[in-house]
């Protein structure tokens, strides 16, 4: 699989409605590092004959604007299939599947991406999986089905179908799926693979960049997003601050001060510095640096 950015740098992933032309056009505009050309919800059923048509100049497009070139497919026991049928002609880098509940679903995606890869002449294993976890079944097997395909370089954690089969009540502060945010990220985070949190779904930037503020002190490091002004947003919350980085570098050079001296920890401005803020530290510098070369 090779895509534009590396998976791990990839920080906002913007659905897009599927038919719309402009929309679509403009999209590279909003900065997303991953632009998802949406066939499900976004898509009313009489429009994705048309969706389906744009895909292949579609991902050129984008792919030329430095974006990673997405789709999000319907379930395979409805349209699914008809989709793929057509937007693997355009050679997507990552298909998302909506509604996974249950391992096999990504095991069905994996060997009909194959043979839509053999059939039109795709390098075998180039389409990358991005498994949608949209309900409390899905949520409690997010490992499981992480690990059920190589294929698969991160899952995504949809909002309103899940809080809807949770019975939760919505509202911006998202304290209705706070556990169930946190327990989707240890279970990707367990499965080696990227765990992309849930969209905020108001439109205001303020209350965007609150949700994703929240989502990086948990340890998220790529967010969705369904408005295109949120992608901007998203991307300068999830990239290291100068601060930051300076901050980090005075961590690691206490540290590396006090290993020399024989010491296995250090006080650096009242906080206790031992191994596993030193690592996250370099991890921190490491990561800075990635995204700085990605421009």
């Amino acid at each position: 699989m090779s895509m534009s950015r590396p998976v791990h740098l990839c920080r906002s992933w913007l659905f897009l409605n599927g038919a719309e032309e402009e929309g679509l056009a403009s999209a590279p505009a909003s900065g997303a590092d991953v632009l998802i050309h949406e066939l499900e919800d976004f898509t009313p059923p009489d429009l994705r004959p048309k969706a389906r048509e744009l895909a292949r100049d579609l991902y050129d497009a984008w792919r030329a604007a430095g974006a990673v070139a997405a789709v999000r497919v319907n379930p395979l026991d409805g349209e699914g299939m008809d989709d793929l049928a057509a937007v693997m002609r355009g050679a997507p880098d990552v298909v998302a599947l909506p509604k996974v509940a249950e391992p096999e679903h990504v095991v069905e995606l994996e060997a009909a991406v194959l043979r839509f890869e053999r059939d039109y002449g795709l390098s075998v294993g180039s389409t990358a999986l991005l498994p949608n976890i949209e309900f409390a079944r899905g949520l409690v097997q997010t490992g499981d089905i992480a690990r059920a395909s190589a294929r698969t370089v991160g899952c995504l954690m949809a909002a309103e179908d899940l809080a809807a089969d949770l019975g939760a009540e919505r509202a911006p502060d998202g304290v209705e799926l706070a556990y169930a945010r946190q327990r989707f990220l240890v279970e990707c985070v367990a499965s080696g693979t990227l765990a992309v949190d849930c969209p905020y779904t108001w439109s205001d930037e303020a209350g965007v960049e609150r949700d994703t503020f929240w989502a990086k002190r948990l340890g998220y490091k790529a967010k969705s997003a369904v408005s295109t002004s949120h992608a901007a947003v998203i991307n300068h919350v999830l990239t290291p601050t100068q601060d930051e980085v300076v901050r980090a570098r005075r961590v690691v050079e206490a540290f590396e001060a006090a290993q020399a001296r024989g010491l296995g920890r250090v006080e650096l401005d009242g906080s206790l510095i031992e191994v596993p803020i030193y690592t996250n530290a370099q991890r921190l510098i490491a990561r800075a640096e990635e995204l700085d070369r990605a421009g």
